[in-house]
């Protein structure tokens, strides 16, 4: 297992008001934790979320932090707003806190195929960050590990074309659907089944090929989601991309089966190198001794899990893999704040 280093770290001064925008939820939660260990420079801590929420305390630092009521006025004097409150809070409160002066970081699919806002990995795209406007945006929670998965390949012999499926926990749901999923085991092993109301079926014991809504053209948001992210993040607008989204019984990170076609040749060895060598992944391809990326081993971590690296038997210049990510932390929250400390770093604020 190879453990990457890439983790710019923000110096010690000047320091940063920072506002966390539905920071009671999942997200939002890790994203105070993230904060925490990165050692971020914060001297004002403005946790925002809905009036239901005001008042209620959150533990950073050690320290109580009231929460305040997302407003409109609720950023004046912030430098960093990190938005996870869904697309209509983000275009909502979003453009006030730009005007205020902050530079949004938002989490919501609400901005990311906008044309003048970047869509951002940072060990893929970091230099987009630079061309912002006041806000810049998070990708899905799969395509964020997913493209920094393909980076490596796509820059040494190009990409042609992408299949993937994935395996997503729900988690990404929110905590009902943990709740529900924990519930129907029990009940399921008791004999006693209770009836879903977060998902459409059970989610115990099943795999639901459906997340998101169903398009005309039968794939579904998710799905459409996790295309359009990837050709943007990685500056192939014609790269030909088809996923299949799944809700799997895991309580926490995302799988994905990636089958990809590269312009030139590439063998299993030489991917596996190139990837090794990559910022923000770790290696763990060693399938004869049951040693690949699980959901449970990627839970709680920052990096991006990849392994079954091997040559696509149906294809001369094809390759498979798989890759795991907590779907909280690299697929949202990390990822949010690893753009927060290039902006920091690089003076792009």
């Amino acid at each position: 297992m190879k453990h990457s280093t890439w983790a710019p770290k923000p110096p010690a001064a000047p320091v940063f008001d920072v506002a966390v925008v539905g920071a009671t939820g999942a997200v939002g939660s890790t994203m105070l934790r993230v904060l925490e260990e990165r050692g971020f420079p914060v001297t004002r801590l403005i946790p925002l979320a809905s009036a239901r929420s005001a008042g209620r305390e959150l533990d950073y630092l050690g320290k109580p932090f009231p929460v305040q009521e997302l407003t409109e006025d609720a950023f004046e004097g912030v430098q960093i707003a990190l938005f996870s409150a869904g697309g209509s809070r983000s275009r909502e409160f979003a453009p006030a806190a730009v005007e205020a002066g902050a530079v949004v970081i938002d989490n919501s699919s609400a901005y990311r195929m906008d044309s003048a806002v970047p869509l951002v990995v940072p060990e893929v795209n970091e230099s987009d960050i630079e061309g912002h406007s006041g806000i810049i945006a998070n990708p899905n929670c799969v395509a964020a590990p997913l493209v920094v998965a393909l980076k490596p390949l796509a820059d040494a012999v190009g990409l042609e074309r992408i299949v993937l499926s994935s395996y997503q926990s729900v988690s990404g749901t929110g905590a009902a659907a943990i709740e529900e999923l924990r519930a129907q085991t029990a009940g399921n092993l008791a004999g006693d089944e209770p009836e879903p109301s977060v998902y459409p079926h059970p989610i115990a014991f099943n795999a639901l090929p459906h997340i998101d809504a169903f398009d005309d053209n039968g794939y579904t948001g998710e799905e459409i989601k996790v295309m359009d992210e990837t050709r943007k993040i990685l500056g192939l607008p014609d790269l030909a991309v088809s996923a299949t989204c799944v809700r799997v019984p895991v309580v926490q990170a995302h799988s994905i089966s990636v089958q990809i076609e590269t312009s030139e040749k590439l063998d299993a060895e030489h991917a596996r190198r190139l990837l090794m060598a990559a910022p923000g992944l770790v290696l763990v391809d060693e399938p004869k001794a049951n040693r690949y990326p699980l959901p449970r081993e990627a839970t709680g971590r920052d990096e991006v899990f990849v392994g079954r690296i091997r040559e696509d038997s149906s294809h001369p210049r094809g390759l498979a893999m798989w890759v795991v990510a907590d779907n909280l932390r690299k697929g949202a929250a990390t990822n949010a704040v690893q753009i927060a400390e290039s902006l920091v770093t690089k003076g792009w604020l």
